[in-house]
């Protein structure tokens, strides 16, 4: 037995020293077949009075994460994906040799081990072990199981270390698993066809956003990581897909922060014959229905306040939503000098060449949408700032669009969508010519685009759902790198991180 004060190092050498001689042995077993889950046992035999025994027989696998000594009596607790099961080594019932071997267990190592079903004394139900085998061993010392791993960026670094001691991150990663689930079988139920779309680009379209460049050398061009899925799959309506989504990686060059990573989850839909009202129905009845289907309810926690997300949402357009935190109402035909007033008041900054239009529209994204708490559907923005959006019929100068804000951050981004090529090819000059005048998150001309919208692209509405920040909603974290597991990092040298790049202190409240 190890003694639980050594040093990391000397631990490190004592478990290689171990894990030699299993290889000197005839080394570790290639497969190994479990017959049951930890998940699976508890769900059956959770009801056992404390010290009673079973003649059920259970073949378990997993992680080994506490181990405790009491002369003839070890417990060890044994992690597998679906939760925890205790082991029972009776010294008396194992003998003297299979006993000793176990003792030599560290936490971190991978145990497969075989016995019958009971309770302890206190009512820990376990599995009274008849045999084992060590897996793989656990060469390097895990981090402190009681305290998890506190370091924010360790975690996001070395996820597999969260993995294993933080039942929090294990939780969060299965989570998102069943959303995306939930999410495909939603559209697919539904009659949405799930397609595949090109991630390299000659050009990157379908959003207003700042690519990643890269190189094809055997083409000799320079190629983009995709900004959105949108004209491709729009492209797919025009051939006949009439319901199309894609649930797939977006590359966008653009900062870090508590709701945006550089590489993140969409999923992006298109039906056709469908306007932007259909849109929102749609929207609403599928991420309540996740909800319900995730969490078990349409009512959940989120920053420690409950919030409803129980169909119908809230619909407001943004000019009522500007003219509400105002205090007066304020439209498109308000004086610009007007618009200009209010800004300096509130210090927001204006482009000296922003319409009405656009000065409304960050009126709203700097003074409204982090203060919408309930679902709300924020309708009809400016159409310069929706340049692939079908006009509104009433007022052409906004956009039949909606986003969707839970909580003060956007969820979903959705429109009737423009089919008309003349306008779009206009809208498309229009964008080329901001980008030779120096903004580069301006939307290319997509000249192949244009000619697919010349052969019929019939009355569609298409969106846009981040999957990210709906898997942060619905399982309560404040940051986007909690639910993706392994986060775009800045590259730190070895001398700069925490500890000298090295892992935190091994569990000294357990064994080793």
């Amino acid at each position: 037995m190890n003694d639980a004060t050594q040093q990391p190092e000397a631990l490190q050498a004592a478990r290689r020293e171990h894990h030699q001689e299993i290889l000197d042995g005839g080394g570790y077993p290639t497969r190994f077949e479990r017959s049951a889950w930890a998940s699976d046992l508890h769900e059956r035999f959770d009801d056992l009075g404390a010290g009673e025994h079973t003649d059920h027989e259970a073949v378990v696998a997993g992680r080994v994460m506490l181990h405790r000594s009491f002369g003839k009596l070890q417990f060890a607790t044994l992690q597998d994906i679906s939760g925890s099961i205790q082991l029972f080594i009776d010294r008396g019932h194992l003998g003297e040799d299979l006993a000793d071997a176990f003792d030599r267990v560290d936490l971190g190592d991978w145990v497969g081990a075989s016995g019958t079903v009971m309770t302890t004394k206190k009512g820990e139900l376990s599995v009274m072990v008849d045999n084992f085998v060590i897996l793989q061993k656990s060469l390097r010392p895990l981090p402190d199981k009681f305290h998890g791993l506190q370091d924010v960026e360790l975690r996001s670094r070395r996820r597999y270390l969260d993995l294993m001691v933080n039942d929090d991150a294990r939780e969060t990663a299965l989570a998102r698993a069943r959303i995306v689930s939930e999410l495909r079988k939603e559209f697919e139920e539904r009659g949405f066809v799930e397609v595949e779309t090109p991630v390299l680009l000659a050009q990157a379209t379908g959003a207003t956003a700042r690519p990643f460049g890269t190189r094809h050398e055997a083409l000799d061009m320079d190629m983009f990581l995709r900004i959105a899925t949108e004209l491709h799959l729009k492209r797919l309506v025009v051939g006949g897909l009439e319901r199309v989504f894609e649930i797939g990686r977006i590359f966008r060059n653009e900062g870090i922060d508590a709701t945006h990573n550089p590489e993140f989850t969409m999923l992006e839909a298109y039906q056709a014959l469908a306007d932007y009202n259909d849109i929102m129905k749609l929207v609403e009845d599928v991420v309540s229905s996740v909800a319900v289907k995730v969490s078990g309810s349409s009512t959940i926690t989120y920053r420690e306040s409950e919030l409803s997300l129980a169909t119908p949402f809230r619909r407001a357009t943004m000019l009522e939503l500007v003219s509400e935190i105002l205090g007066e109402p304020v439209d498109l035909d308000t004086p610009i000098e007007r618009l200009r007033s209010i800004a300096d008041k509130k210090d927001i900054h204006l482009e000296s060449d922003w319409s009405p239009g656009r000065i409304l529209f960050e009126f709203y994204e700097e003074l409204v949408e982090d203060n919408i708490w309930e679902p709300t559907f924020v309708t009809q923005q400016p159409i310069e700032v929706s340049p692939l959006s079908r006009r509104n019929q009433d007022d052409p100068r906004l956009a039949d669009r909606f986003e969707l804000v839970i909580a003060g951050s956007e969820y979903a981004n959705a429109f009737s969508e423009l089919n008309d090529a003349d306008d779009q090819q206009k809208r498309f000059e229009d964008q080329a010519r901001a980008r030779l005048e120096g903004d580069d998150e301006a939307h290319p001309l997509d000249s192949d685009y244009i000619e697919a919208l010349e052969y019929g692209l019939p009355p569609t509405g298409g969106l846009g759902i981040g999957v990210d920040r709906l898997v942060m909603l619905l399982t309560n974290q404040t940051h986007i790198r909690e639910v993706i597991l392994f986060p775009t990092m800045r590259a730190v040298p070895p001398e700069a991180k925490p500890n000298g790049g090295k892992v935190p202190a091994p569990d000294e409240g357990g064994r080793r």
